[in-house]
Parts: C-alpha cells; structure tokens; sequence
C-alpha cells in the first residue's frame, strides 16, 4: 500500500485539530491502514511516559490509542512544558534538553528541521498512514518565519492539508478567509478541504454561507461536524473541564486548579462514575466540604504552593484534614503535602526553599535528572481508605523533577521499597504516579468507602476505562465519518483535484 500522510490544520487554538486527527485516525484504521499520528511541536503541560521512558504530550497519546499503537516519542519529538509566562521546559525527543525563554527558543528551533523530519521519516518506515497535526493557526504572521508546526511541516512531508475552523466561537466564515488572505500563494495551494467544526443547529441556514464562502475561496468545504458529545481528553492549553460539574453525584470530589496544573487527565476517570460530582476550583470559597481534595500535579510546585498560601487554600486543606476528609495529592500535589521542598538548582523556580502543608513527614528536593517511568505496583495496606484495595494492580507512570524521603510518621501503601513514591497517614495519601486511579475497579473499592460511611447506595458494575476509551474513539469516529465527506479525502490523499 502507497505510504500517504494527511495535515489538519485550523484557524485557531481549541478549534478541535486535535480531535479531528483523532478521528481520522480511527476511521483510517477502520479502513484498514496502518495509521500513526504525528506532531512535530506540542506545548502541553498534560504530559505522558513511553514504555521506553519518553515523555511526550497526551494528545498524540489519545491519537495513538484512537490508532490502537502504543505511544511512541517519534510521534512528538518536540514537547515544550511552560514554566511561566516567558519560559518553558523543552523537551527534545523525549528528555530534558533545557529551559528557554520564547525569543531565545524562537532563534533555535530552525535548527529542529533535521529532528522532525528523522523522526517523521521513522514513522512513515513503519507506517502507511500518518496524519499531522498543527498547532494554532498557519496564518501567525509574527511566527510564521522558519515555521516548524503548520506549513513548515506539511512542505517538509509533502502533505495535504484540511483546515478546520470553529463555529461555535462565531466568526466562521471570516476566520477561514482571512487565514487563507495572510497564507503565501504556495501555502494555499496545500490547502485542499475545509472542516467546519462544532456546529449546533440547523445546516441548512448554513449552506448559502458554504456556498459563498466556497465561491470566494475556490476550496471545497469537505463537511460540517455536529457539536461532540464524546468523552475525549482534552489538551490543558484549551480544556472546558475546569468550568464543568456533573452536579448530580452525592460523592463530592474537589481538584485544586493549580496556575501551572498539569496530567489533570489523572481525573477523568470520575467521570465513568455517576454517583461523583467533581469540580475544579481556584478560590478558597469555591471548596466547600468535598468528600476528597485532591491536590493535582503541577510543573512548578514551589510557585504554586505559594499560590495556595497566598489564597489561604492551605489552611482550608488542613481544616478539611481535622474534619476527617480525605485528602490526597498527586505527584507535585504529593510534595506539597510534606514538611520542605528544596530546590537548590533553581530546577523550577528562583526559590530555594519553601515550608510544606506539613500533613505528611516528608520532604523533597528538586534534582536536575527528571524521573520518567511507567510502573506497575501493588496495594499493600488493608485499612483505612483503601480498605478492600489490598493487591490491587496500579498502572501509571512517573515524571518528576523531585526526589521524597520519608521521615517518621506513615505508612507506605504500595509495593515499591526503593524509593518513596506513596505515603498514607490516616485520612491523606499522596503518590508520585499519574493516572492512580485508572484502574476503575480500585477506584470503585475507594468511593464504595466513601458510599457506606454515607450510607448510600453501592456502586455496582464500572467499564474498564481502557475499554470506555475505545468505545468513544469509535463514536468519534463514526460522527465524523457521517459529517465528513470521506471519498472526497482519499482523492485528496491520491492527489486528485476536488473542487
């Protein structure tokens, strides 16, 4: 089978590259090639371990998965995890090379050409199908020179491009026009299909629109997808979670929306779980008294710990503590919980030294080698909150900058000895490992608690989550193959003209 490679991109951030590459990549699989996806620069700070111990964004993740490969670093090579404003973390082929401002960055990333296409000439070896992704918008004039992400990368692979557009955000017609205006004649002859996406309402009020727009920029318009209801991941940069609560569930789970919150992918496994009402909250107003508080990762602990300080939010968390409320942190959220964290090379922030929430006897300091690992473990207690999870599989992965030794007081609850990366004292837990609660039936055991102490009704049979996931890549799918005018694509995919 000819080796062919496709590029969505769009008018803008969040207006659904990501899902759209995603959904194409289960639809091409379905069809039955041998599919993987690509992007040659993602800023995330949702990030995830290979097996290998690579750390790349999750939005090639869930496109992999939607590809049913397992996550490979060939399919983002360049991660950049912003530190502050100005700053960030860049990850090249999935390690650490170092922190850059965004002009000093700008000057290097020309020299990244080579990188992106060793990596993406690596996957088309192996592959018959890749589909790109872009990032933004191509018509970013300010950044356009020696562009490594949107027209850059698709005249590098020698691919076609769909751009997609977002309704819902009003301004359609003008957003896809103008982008084309401010695109070099080359960079418009690359573009062979328009996707309008996130459409509520009736089509046919549209149409006359499609037309005109069609008439004016001599580019077909390939289809008009619905407004998903698909439970997908969802990049940290563009997610709607944070504003979002079921509001139904009698099990009150509260996540602290951290400045530099990052894998809040950890917690969209609730989700399976109607009997929870999560919230995300930033305010400690907002709080109120959740059954657990989870203080999430986050990519610089110390700045946001004093964000929590600053916000009395930690004074909060030890008065919930005293109540008898569950707390538990995960990864920075898990250092947060001790007594110190150190940074003495200024690894994440100009402080050296900050005072922890002091519920856990711990203390961190930050190294300059970053732990990057997938792991496997075991439930080693048998009371308290995990009362019923003993010999429970956990499944995840490590990325931390930190190193934790315990002190005195609690108890490990996994089986790893080497090192701590869990430590439950009475009613707070903390743990190193992203996506903790994964495992639906662990988690079922830990909210079954929660249920007999309220003396609520218990939660029955959960999906696996891996398999809840595949099942949503398969309605994408499905939604998108009826909105999209697919035969149109694979003549666009043999060259053919469309218009």
């Amino acid at each position: 089978m000819t080796k062919k490679s496709i590029m969505v991109q769009g008018t803008s951030s969040s207006c659904g590259k990501s899902l759209m590459v995603t959904a194409f990549c289960r639809i091409f699989l379905q069809d039955g090639y041998k599919v993987a996806p690509f992007k040659s620069q993602n800023m995330a700070l949702n990030s995830y371990i290979t097996e290998d111990g690579f750390e790349m964004g999750r939005a090639q993740v869930v496109q992999a998965e939607a590809s049913r490969l397992k996550p490979r670093v060939e399919m983002n090579p360049i991660l950049l995890k912003p530190t502050t404003d100005k700053k960030a973390q860049i990850i090249l082929e999935g390690k650490v090379f170092k922190n850059m401002d965004a002009k000093d960055y700008f000057e290097y990333k020309k020299s990244l050409i080579l990188l992106i296409k060793k990596n993406f000439d690596a996957l088309q070896d192996e592959f018959n199908m890749i589909v790109i992704e872009g990032a933004g918008s191509p018509a970013e004039i300010n950044l356009k020179e020696n562009d490594i992400v949107n027209m850059g990368v698709a005249q590098l692979t020698d691919s076609p491009v769909i751009l997609v557009s977002d309704i819902d955000r009003g301004g359609v017609f003008a957003s896809i026009v103008g982008t084309i205006f401010l695109l070099t004649e080359e960079e418009k002859k690359r573009i062979k299909g328009i996707i309008i996406n996130k459409f509520r309402g009736d089509l046919n009020i549209l149409k006359p629109g499609i037309d005109k727009l069609e008439e004016i920029i001599k580019i077909p318009v390939l289809g008009v997808v619905p407004y998903l209801d698909v439970k997908i991941e969802d990049e940290d940069s563009v997610t709607n979670k944070f504003n979002s609560s079921n509001n139904k569930g009698n099990i009150n789970i509260v996540v602290i929306k951290l400045p530099h919150i990052s894998n809040f992918t950890d917690f969209d496994v609730f989700g399976l779980f109607p009997e929870v009402n999560l919230r995300y909250v930033s305010t400690n107003e907002e709080i109120g008294s959740p059954d657990i508080l989870i203080i999430p990762g986050t990519k610089n602990t110390i700045e946001d710990l004093i964000f929590l300080k600053e916000r009395g939010i930690d004074k909060k968390i030890i008065s919930l503590q005293k109540e008898g409320k569950i707390i538990a942190g995960i990864c920075g959220g898990f250092q947060m919980l001790g007594k110190k964290i150190q940074d003495p090379y200024s690894v994440e922030s100009s402080i050296n030294e900050i005072t922890g929430l002091g519920l856990l006897d711990i203390e961190t300091i930050m190294l300059k080698e970053k732990v990057t690992k997938q792991i496997t473990c075991k439930i080693i207690k048998h009371d308290g909150i995990f009362t019923g999870n003993y010999n429970d599989i956990i499944d995840g992965y490590e990325i931390h900058m930190g190193e934790t030794s315990k002190k005195s007081d609690g108890e490990n609850f996994l089986d790893v000895s080497d090192r701590v990366i869990s430590l439950v004292k009475n009613n707070v837990f903390g743990t190193y490992i992203h996506g903790f609660f994964d495992n639906t039936e662990f988690t079922k055991k830990i909210l079954n608690n929660i249920q007999k102490q309220k003396g609520s009704s218990i939660i029955g049979e959960v999906l696996d989550y891996k398999e809840f996931k595949d099942k949503e890549y398969d309605k994408l799918a499905d939604i998108v193959r009826k909105s999209v005018d697919m035969e149109k694509i694979y003549q666009i995919l043999e060259g053919k003209n469309v218009f």
